[in-house]
């Protein structure tokens, strides 16, 4: 079996690549990788760290781009590798350009696609701006639907979609726990990331660290002036460290950078390479963003998650407690940081709740629906000297 896989984000990276490395490592199976460039430094990064070498690398991203001239891009140059590649499977993931881009390129030549994280939904076609539409757009081309949860699950059912659906978990936790072990596995490499931070107060007797991530599109404007302009609220408490990793959109940077770079205890980095978030995730105390995958990871450490937006495609994570959201309201940022930062039990009463997407074999689940096979655990996922500080779910049924 033929398979292209086709990502073009750092995000899709970190979750494709779990499933890359299982189906190279099917010999039934002939894995073939484009990225689309669609980010480029960041997505190389992902991409250096665990190994995978594409087979096409489109490029497609340009200075100040469009989303239409982004998109008329991805569609040619995808067109022209499935035409060079003629797989006998698409995989795509989630709800970007590059993955609306594949799916319907690939429907166009009639190549079954799969769809991994399947199902999420806010309801709103412009919230996530313009991910819930790329999403519902693969969910009706997909023919193999790989739900994160049983909720996500109960959304394509709704919808009819002539996809079969499969719960798996979500690739996410595959790579957290890769990632993970591999930390505690090399103390070198702990204490070189650690040293790329000589700013932050010992997690045992310092200031609760706030890590923060923003860069949705929905945002843009007045809703970014209202998170910096709570930000340096919350600075100037004195209460606690900020460490804001800053994504490269000018959107993002000018008003990061014009309101807190010159505060104390707030301090702005460069987006970091996946081990560094991944290390700055275990030692926050508490995880403000806007971000998707986020709302998935730091539960798994136990860390609360603040989540700037209105709506959320991850309510499981609402139900199980395990992220609040805040929106872009200044006021409700500053209450819910400060309330989490004066009650230590709260923040560990988060530690002990549930994180619903998983226990870190979604990639196995979906080569075994891909190929026929049995589930069977990869045995690299035994993670030796990995403490989970959290709960896990419990095994999705498979």
């Amino acid at each position: 079996m033929r398979i292209l896989s086709i990502f073009g984000t750092r995000p899709e990276a970190i979750k494709m690549v779990p499933l890359v490395k299982r189906l190279e490592a099917d010999g039934d199976v002939q894995s073939v990788v484009c990225v689309t460039g669609q980010h480029q430094t960041m997505l190389q990064q992902v991409l250096d760290l665990f190994g995978v070498v594409p087979n096409h690398n489109l490029a497609a991203m340009t200075a100040n781009q469009t989303l239409n001239g982004l998109a008329s891009r991805l569609f040619a140059g995808i067109d022209g590798v499935l035409e060079t590649e003629r797989p006998d499977r698409v995989l795509v993931h989630g709800d970007t350009l590059t993955s609306m881009a594949a799916a319907l390129a690939a429907f166009h030549r009639r190549i079954p696609v799969g769809h991994v994280e399947a199902g999420l939904r806010t309801g709103n076609l412009y919230e996530p701006w313009p991910e819930e539409m790329n999403r519902r757009v693969v969910d009706v081309i997909g023919d193999l639907l790989f739900a994160p949860t049983a909720s996500s699950q109960a959304n394509l059912e709704a919808e009819a979609l002539g996809g079969r659906v499969i719960v798996t978990g979500n690739t996410v936790i595959d790579a957290l726990h890769l990632m993970c072990a591999r930390l505690d596995g090399d103390a070198p490499m702990r204490a070189r990331i650690d040293a790329q931070f000589p700013y932050l107060e010992p997690p045992d007797r310092g200031r609760p660290l706030l890590l923060v991530t923003g860069h949705r599109r929905e945002s843009f404007g007045e809703g970014f002036a209202n998170i910096c302009a709570a930000l340096a609220a919350l600075a100037q408490t004195g209460k606690m460290q900020i460490v804001y990793p800053v994504h490269l959109n000018p959107n993002v940077r000018g008003p990061v950078l014009g309101t807190l770079g010159h505060l104390n205890d707030v301090y702005l980095t460069d987006p970091l390479d996946y081990p560094e978030f991944v290390r700055l995730m275990q030692r926050a105390s508490i995880v403000l963003t806007d971000s998707g995958g986020v709302q998935e990871e730091a539960p798994a450490l136990g860390k609360p998650v603040l989540v700037m937006r209105d709506v959320t495609e991850r309510p499981e994570a609402l139900a199980a407690g395990t992220v609040r959201l805040v929106g872009t309201d200044r006021n409700a940022i500053q209450q819910s940081v400060l309330q989490l930062v004066d009650d230590e039990a709260e923040r560990r009463a988060f530690a002990r709740r549930v994180n619903p997407y998983g226990d870190g074999h979604a990639s196995e689940r979906i080569v075994a629906a891909l190929t026929g096979k049995p589930f069977e655990p990869f045995a690299s996922r035994v993670l030796p000297g990995y403490r989970h500080p959290g709960r896990t779910a419990p095994p999705v049924e498979d």
